[in-house]
């Protein structure tokens, strides 16, 4: 029964066992039948998708296609548009063309005409002169006849009488050209002076009698006044300048009629300000300080004006006189650079005369060296130029030349004539002086004014420093007769109406403009 019992249990166990791999069998089968169906999607998948970009691709490819070919399109109707306009503008030019061929055959064809009729006319005066020169020989051969004379007889005789004519006329022609020199001796020298001023032009300063200093605050001003005044009482002390401090914002008037004296003051006061101790010593120590720049200052000013005169062997103490002027002015002009102007027009008048170059050049520039100190000593600036010439042993023509440039004596070399000249010149040239600056620009527009009054004129301009007037007519209005008849009338007018040196030249201008533009 035991053995029974064993039995079925195997037999179970086994029937258990082929079930489990039944069913084994079967979930494996259902596995790869999921696997399959998956593979299948996929595979249905990727078809679809491939097929998917297939028509994408023909879609792409067939808008590309119609693209080129719009663009093809456009590109063909450009060209065809260009080709059009070309053809139409080669036309054009082909009819200009033709029609410039005309026109030169038809001017060719006239050309001819009138070199056949030239032609022509040459021949009917070929045969008048040959006739003339027949009646010529008749007339000859009855006037020998007649005279009882040759010809070569003749012509002696006139010849003496012409030449007793030509003398007579040549002593008249002396005497009116002698008459002429001696009334335009004054105008030709004023025109020389006139061309001598015109080569030398040196600008000129302002004449001031105050100088201003800059302050970097207004606190400044405290400092400079010091504790009870006794800073600015040592700076008028020590220099000599009245000092001005008042509301002008950071600013100090420095007020003297000696230029030297003010200008040690200003730059010692800008060293005190720079250097920012300021007390009675520290004062007195910059003003000495000053005063050697402004020595040193003024010996190289006046040496430069020597070497720029071409002048070498002066004495120091001249030179250093002479650099003094650089501080010096005149009715608002610079004296040292009028003494400069003076000397270069000496020379160059004494080059047009033949006179000493060398003696006049060296008397204009030293002819106001008595003004270097003529604030500080007794005596007119003549006076005491040529004391200081006498004393350094100057050329007795050049002291004569100081001493006669503005008629104290009688001026007897012509070295000291031209001095006294250029000085004229230099002083009472345009713009040289103020009072004389205002005369000059009132004349000019006097100049202008007498120009433009009268009828068809369109504009004038005075040039050349007022000494020409140019005037712009319309010639419309104004024929080339009444232009000539205009220059005189405006010419007397200002002659009539205007005291000027020189002369003043009267142009007139009448100009016609014909414009073309070639295509």
């Amino acid at each position: 029964m035991r053995c029974r019992t064993i039995d079925n249990i195997g037999l179970i166990l086994f029937i258990i066992a082929l079930v489990a791999q039944f069913i084994l069998i079967i979930y494996f089968f259902l596995q790869l039948k999921a696997k399959n169906s998956q593979l299948n999607a996929v595979q249905a998948e990727t078809a679809k998708k491939l097929l998917d970009a297939e028509e994408q691709i023909k879609l792409q490819r067939k808008e590309a296609l119609i693209s080129a070919k719009e663009t093809l399109q456009n590109q063909r109707q450009e060209f065809e548009t260009e080709v059009r306009d070309r053809r139409t503008e080669l036309a054009r030019l082909e009819q200009r063309l033709l029609q410039k061929e005309e026109n030169l055959e038809a001017k060719s064809q006239a050309a001819v005409e009138r070199e056949q009729e030239l032609a022509k006319k040459i021949d009917e005066l070929y045969d008048k002169e040959d006739y003339l020169a027949e009646l010529v020989d008749k007339q000859l051969k009855e006037l020998e006849r007649i005279s009882g004379i040759s010809v070569e007889e003749g012509k002696a005789l006139l010849l003496k009488q012409l030449e007793n004519e030509l003398k007579l006329e040549a002593a008249q022609l002396i005497r009116d050209n002698e008459a002429y020199i001696k009334e335009t001796a004054n105008a030709k020298a004023r025109e020389l002076i006139s061309i001598a001023m015109q080569r030398c032009v040196i600008d000129q300063v302002v004449e001031s009698t105050v100088s201003v200093v800059n302050l970097p605050n207004d606190e400044m001003k405290g400092r400079i006044i010091g504790r009870e005044g006794r800073n600015i009482r040592a700076l008028e002390t020590f220099t000599g300048v009245d000092l001005i401090i008042d509301d002008t914002p950071e600013a100090v008037v420095l007020s003297s009629f000696d230029p030297v004296r003010r200008e040690i003051a200003k730059i010692a006061l800008e060293k005190l300000i720079a250097d920012g101790r300021i007390h009675p010593v520290r004062i007195e120590d910059m003003v000495e300080k000053a005063k050697e720049e402004v020595e040193e200052k003024m010996f190289k000013e006046g040496e430069q004006a020597a070497f720029e005169m071409g002048i070498m062997n002066l004495h120091p103490e001249v030179i250093k006189i002479l650099g003094r002027l650089y501080y010096r002015t005149s009715y608002g002009q610079n004296v040292l650079k009028h003494s400069i102007e003076v000397g270069h027009l000496s020379a160059m008048l004494a080059e047009e005369l033949g006179a000493n170059v060398q003696i006049a050049k060296r008397a204009g520039l030293l002819h106001d060296l008595g003004k270097a100190v003529d604030q500080t000593q007794e005596g007119t600036h003549i006076e005491l130029g040529v004391e200081i010439a006498k004393r350094y042993n100057e050329n007795p023509a050049i002291i004569h030349a100081i001493e006669a440039h503005h008629e104290d004596v009688h001026a007897d070399t012509v070295e000291a004539v031209l001095v006294k000249i250029a000085d004229t010149m230099s002083a009472g040239r345009p713009g040289a002086r103020r009072d004389t600056l205002e005369i000059y620009i009132k004349r000019i527009q006097k100049l202008e004014e007498i120009a433009t009054s009268y009828p068809g004129i369109k504009k004038s301009f005075a040039v050349q420093a007022g000494r020409e007037i140019r005037v712009m007519v319309q010639p419309s209005t104004v024929d080339d007769a009444a232009a000539s008849k205009l220059a005189r009338d405006i010419a007397k007018r200002i002659e009539d109406e205007l005291d000027y040196p020189g002369q003043i030249r009267v142009t007139v201008v009448r100009e016609i403009r014909a414009t073309e533009i070639a295509k």
